[in-house]
């Protein structure tokens, strides 16, 4: 992988994490009067028509999957249901700081899942960015443990569901198109929160809630497409610790819509966070040019 690859994979990476976490704010605001299952139901199913109506427009809607991907993609689908699921059933029984610092050591599981998996890379620098990076996150959570339960395993498993999900990403060919896989994730969960709705009391939306689930399903057809295309450039090991950039940015929505004001151990582990995804980036481009220089003093050599 070059550095260029691992730039995008990094920027893919943030475009995610701010996508998912305005989305997640979006739901937070909705399900103060909306069942859960409902908001999922309807945002899929406005995420998905929005984007078949937009991939269709400029002609890139095809549903040929490579026959040796095809279980790949129906795996990932399982993945991508199954986390939502085990997630939100931790979420809904447990405090958010609790299930959030479990969540958070995704980037650490993920980094050394793909160095086992696919040989990538992974130095004791970068695999100590990462460690740093989930105590940035420890410090933002403050989680305590009289707050985890037996659905702390749920969310564990949540974790190796999306890790799953991740590495099965990572062994698609070059010839599954990223939108298709998109819209399949989009239709599928559409599909589960309809059913599971059935379960649950239908409440009637008003403006405000429609307005609020159209903007969730434009932040979730973000964090699709981009959550697809961060597994498909650069090195795990490098974008990974920019998955941390979601909790900066639940700090500041947080702040903003919620009027929750972080302490100073939280502001000095959202510091860490970003500090641990420069120093990553600075690091891989100084070994970059070190590689390069060498090359070009190697082919002076020899000339």
């Amino acid at each position: 992988m070059n550095a260029a690859s691992n730039l995008r994979g990094a920027l893919f990476m943030m475009g995610s994490m701010v996508a998912f976490t305005l989305n997640d704010a979006c739901v937070k605001l909705l399900a103060e009067d909306v069942p859960l299952f409902q908001i999922v139901f309807l945002r899929g199913l406005l995420t998905t028509a929005l984007m078949v109506v937009t991939v269709a427009a400029f002609g890139r809607l095809s549903f040929r999957i490579p026959k040796g991907d095809r279980g790949k993609v129906a795996l990932r689908t399982f993945f991508e249901v199954a986390a939502m699921v085990a997630f939100l059933t931790a979420l809904v029984n447990m405090a958010i700081a609790n299930a959030t610092a479990i969540l958070s050591a995704l980037p650490l599981l993920v980094t050394l899942a793909a160095a086992l998996l696919f040989r990538e890379p992974l130095g004791w620098r970068r695999l100590t960015a990462v460690g740093v990076g989930f105590t940035g996150v420890l410090m933002i959570v403050q989680p305590g443990t009289e707050g985890f339960n037996v659905y702390s395993l749920v969310a564990l498993v949540a974790v190796l569901l999306i890790t799953g999900r991740e590495m099965t990403t990572r062994a698609f060919s070059p010839e599954v198109p990223s939108m298709t896989v998109a819209v399949i994730t989009a239709a599928s969960v559409c599909v589960f929160g309809g059913v599971a709705s059935l379960f649950e009391p239908w409440v009637a939306l008003g403006w405000r809630e429609v307005g609020l689930i159209a903007i969730a399903s434009v932040f979730i057809i973000g964090g699709y497409v981009f959550s697809v295309m961060v597994m498909r450039v650069g090195e795990v090991g490098f974008t990974a610790p920019f998955r941390y950039t979601a909790l900066v940015f639940a700090l500041v929505l947080g702040l903003v819509l919620f009027d929750e004001l972080p302490n100073t151990l939280a502001l000095s582990g959202a510091a860490v966070v970003m500090g641990t995804g420069i120093y990553t980036l600075l690091r891989e481009r100084a070994l970059r040019r070190a590689a390069a220089a060498r090359a070009t003093v190697k082919g002076s050599a020899h000339g």
